[in-house]
């Protein structure tokens, strides 16, 4: 009778305790909510203000947002705990697919001899800097000096690459930047990797070794992308739904990263792979250009949406007494970086401009801006954070690390606009939106025109009324017509850009026309475009 009148009492006590957990589980779930609301509101309020406040306007969003969030960490409010994994997992994948989905595949190829050295030869070259300098200046050890070496290697110019687009500097140069950081990040995270082992003790270092399991990452990586991008692209010329092919990219972006992963590769590669496949095959040959227009729009949201709260949060997450501590160490880890950075970036230069002959020379003034610009964020603290925790110097090389990539970003990104300025590398942005509103108007005006005399034609409206709306529209389009020869006689540059923009649009209308004949099944492959090499010569 005891046990029998004792089963519901602990059946009443386990349906308690699942309440009890229930309600806490809801709770957790709720806190959680408000704060990522809380962020968001915060970030999303300063990115606007950004773009609101004219005097604000100079500076980019990216960096406002983490001059923000260093305010609250002064004032020690604590938003969100910025985790590697959520930085490597959450935030990452969608970067990286949005700038490789934008970057052309010519302009890469043109220039993936000073990119390759620079993402590859660089990345040692800032970690044989780095070691060398903190061990023989500032007394730290092998294991601090190899991770902070090569969290360091990582470069993130996200503001410094928005802040080129806004001024209208010159695609090569973005190409440079962009690309670089793109593999870079890549081969810095192998290369994190690889030293955490030895740092640890668990592996000693072994040239040929080293090399293998690059190669093993590199090539798992590429193979991945490659296989998800051309699945993809091939998949998508079956229907036309923006939605779902919108979605398939997201899907893509992070399904990439973590199968690289799962398969032992460089997840970063993999996604930046897969993109450049998307961006510049699978848009073409499985999406109509309306498609391609959504799926743009899309990632260049979420790409603002993610850089808004990563910066928030890496600003608020800096501890001001960690820094102070280590302010020796992290002035000479700046050092010997700046140093790094300026090896790389000038001899690497100068060794592609000796062999590529037949390309054009990446001029002084484009390396002053791609040494000074090589700015280090959110892959930086996210490979310092991972970090284990069995590491006693693990608050040593998350301090130095958030140390040198607090200056880069405040010192070397506010400060690339006067440099740009100072080297005469300004692009006329305003003048070339200026002309392009004049072209679209008058594309815009011609089709008005043609539709007139459609209508004219076919006798749906009286002669009269039309011939009058015809001789005003045309009456625009001729003022529109002076208007812009003015402005190419006063302005002899807008000729070439005028140039450039018909030769973009007849190799789209070229490619776009093969894409229509794949999905059409009148071709069965895609054709390399034959315009190219023409009009190049």
């Amino acid at each position: 009778m005891f046990l029998d009148s004792a089963l519901p009492v602990h059946s009443v006590l386990a349906t308690a305790a699942a309440a009890v957990d229930l309600v806490t589980e809801n709770e957790a779930i709720e806190e959680n909510l408000r704060q990522f609301l809380l962020v968001l509101s915060v970030s999303l309020g300063v990115a606007t203000l950004s773009r609101v406040v004219s005097w604000l306007r100079n500076i980019p969003y990216t960096l406002l947002l983490l001059l923000v969030g260093l305010g609250l960490a002064v004032l020690n409010v604590r938003l969100v705990n910025l985790s590697p994994e959520l930085i490597l997992f959450i935030f990452l994948p969608p970067l990286l697919f949005e700038a490789a989905w934008n970057i052309k595949w010519e302009n890469l190829k043109r220039d993936w001899v000073p990119i390759v050295l620079y993402a590859v030869i660089g990345v040692v070259i800032c970690i044989g800097a780095l070691l060398w300098g903190l061990i023989n200046f500032a007394g730290a050890s092998l294991a601090t000096a190899l991770l902070v070496g090569a969290s360091l290697s990582a470069t993130d110019p996200v503001s410094v690459v928005a802040l080129f687009r806004e001024l209208g500097v010159n695609k090569r140069l973005t190409t440079l930047m962009e690309g670089e950081s793109l593999f870079n990040d890549g081969v810095a995270v192998v290369a994190f990797n690889l030293v955490l082992g030895i740092a640890l003790g668990a592996e000693q270092f072994d040239l040929s070794v080293t090399i293998a399991q690059f190669l093993v990452f590199t090539g798992i990586a590429v193979s991945t992308g490659a296989l998800i991008g051309f699945g993809i692209s091939f998949l998508t010329q079956r229907f036309d739904l923006p939605l779902v092919e919108q979605s398939l990219t997201l899907v893509s972006a992070y399904g990439t990263y973590i199968i690289a992963e799962e398969l032992g590769g460089s997840g970063v590669i993999a996604v930046v792979t897969t993109a450049l496949i998307l961006g510049n095959f699978g848009s073409r040959i499985g999406m109509n250009p309306r498609t391609r227009l959504v799926v743009s729009e899309f990632w260049e949201f979420l790409a603002f949406f993610v850089n808004s709260i990563v910066f928030l949060l890496i600003g608020d997450q800096v501890q001001f007494s960690s820094l102070s501590n280590y302010l020796d160490s992290i002035l000479i880890a700046i050092a010997c970086m700046l140093l790094a950075r300026l090896i790389s970036v000038f001899g690497l230069s100068f060794f592609s401009n000796m062999i590529t002959p037949d390309s054009t020379d990446i001029g002084w003034q484009d390396q002053t801006v791609l040494w000074w610009g090589g700015l280090r964020g959110s892959v930086s603290v996210a490979l310092a954070l991972s970090v284990p925790t069995i590491l006693v110097e693990r608050e040593e090389i998350i301090s130095i690390v958030f140390g040198v990539m607090l200056f880069t970003l405040l010192v070397q990104g506010l400060t690339t606009k006067p440099l740009l300025e100072a080297l005469n590398l300004l692009g006329d942005q305003p003048l070339r939106q200026e002309y392009m509103q004049g072209v679209a108007r008058r594309v815009a005006l011609n089709r008005v025109i043609s539709r007139i005399k459609e209508l004219m034609e076919r006798q749906e409206v009286d002669n009269e009324f039309g011939r009058y709306q015809l001789a005003l529209v045309e009456g625009q389009v001729k003022k529109l017509q002076e208007e812009m020869k003015k402005m190419q006689t006063k302005h002899p540059e807008l000729q070439t850009f005028a140039a450039e923009q018909v030769k973009e649009e007849l190799l789209a209308i070229e490619s776009d026309t093969y894409a229509e004949l794949i999905r059409a099944g009148q071709l069965k492959d895609e054709l390399a475009p034959l315009l190219q090499d023409v009009l190049t010569e």
